[in-house]
């Protein structure tokens, strides 16, 4: 059973999983925390991948102290060599008592072994505090994981009747500038972020990160559904740092884009782009949460599809009438019986804006 102090300490491990602004991908956000007589001794978190991971951080900083400590962490210590070696082999050495976890690790390579060595080498290891926390930390690396599949989350932005931009295709700005800040945030997050050739044809976007006080910026991979290549050349996202893949289903045109982008050719449905072949292969490229902000012709495609698993979605205060565009262009509801039902986990203001969470149910 887990004391007011367990649940304290843990509290602190995910908090500096948190800390880092982007996640370590393809890697999962994990936090640890060593503690000696009640008293914090070490603290580490994984920045980024092909660095040390959180428990090897903490135990840096604990030193000696480490030896017959309690050892908190939001993610089983990983029991094989990748890029950097084993945790659960450096908490052995360096004679930790007990050893509390969040979450199981998902990755088949480690799985339930990291927790098993501990054992072997007779260290008390207790799982399970603060679990649902510690995977939705990590929704989108677990998915993949245990699907193939990454995290798939629309950002939308309307009005408070419903509509995304004017008839003409006018859409700047419907939200104010904190909403459009939080939007960073959240493609700071991904490892990819998904548009379609009429997105970008409309509004000419970057499709980057920016105005956020990183060091080192990393940018999502920009991903384009562009069945037939129409996609300008000389668009601004093209232009911008990170990569850039176009998903068509007819490269005949590929050589137009040369070093500018990766064309790849992916199975048709419906004489358009397969979206879930699309996420098969980003899962295979280990991205881990995609972020999407297109038209209601691309939102609606992947809900349709089954492949939505959040939306991010600001709400203005005004309104902009029966004849600007819809958030979704869904084909297939007829009657209160197809509707989509969703949950909202979280409201908040940002700004003059509303913005909701929703997930399916």
């Amino acid at each position: 059973m887990f004391t007011a102090l367990d649940y304290q300490f843990m509290a602190r491990a995910l908090q500096l999983a948190k800390k880092p602004l982007q996640a370590p991908h393809p890697n999962p956000r994990v936090g640890s925390v060593i503690v000696q007589d009640q008293q914090i001794v070490g603290e580490g978190f994984h920045p980024k991948a092909g660095l040390p991971h959180a428990e090897v951080f903490a135990l840096l900083q604990a030193g000696d102290r480490a030896k017959g400590s309690t050892v908190y962490v939001t993610l089983e210590p990983c029991s094989h060599t990748g890029r950097t070696p084993p945790c659960a082999n450096a908490l052995i050495e360096a004679n930790v008592q007990r050893v509390v976890i969040a979450a199981q690790d998902p990755n088949p390579k480690v799985a339930g072994s990291g927790i098993a060595l501990l054992q072997q080498a007779g260290i008390q290891v207790e799982e399970g505090l603060l679990e649902t926390q510690a995977r939705e930390l990590n929704k989108g690396f677990i998915k993949r994981m245990q699907s193939g599949l990454p995290w798939l989350r629309c950002k939308l932005a309307m009005s408070v009747d419903g509509r995304t931009a004017m008839a003409n295709g006018e859409s700047q700005w419907i939200t104010g500038p904190h909403a459009r800040r939080d939007v960073q945030h959240w493609r700071a997050n991904a490892d990819a972020i998904l548009s379609s050739r009429g997105t970008v044809a409309a509004d000419n976007p970057k499709l980057t990160v920016r105005d956020l006080e990183v060091e080192e910026l990393r940018q999502p991979l920009r991903v384009i559904v562009d069945s037939q290549l129409r996609t300008a050349e000389d668009a601004q996202l093209f232009s911008q740092p990170g990569k850039v893949l176009l998903a068509c289903i007819d490269d005949t045109c590929a050589a137009v884009y040369g070093g500018k982008a990766e064309v790849v050719k992916l199975p048709a449905s419906h004489d358009r782009v397969d979206l879930s072949a699309l996420l098969h292969l980003l899962g295979s490229r280990e991205i881990n949460e995609v972020h999407t902000e297109a038209g209601a012709q691309l939102n609606g495609a992947l809900l349709e599809a089954g492949l939505v698993d959040e939306m991010v979605i600001y709400v203005a205060p005004t309104l902009m009438g029966h004849k600007a565009r819809p958030l979704f262009h869904l084909e297939n509801i007829h009657s209160m019986m197809d509707r989509y039902l969703l949950e909202c986990t979280d409201i908040r203001h940002i700004g003059n804006d509303l913005r909701f969470i929703y997930q399916r149910k």
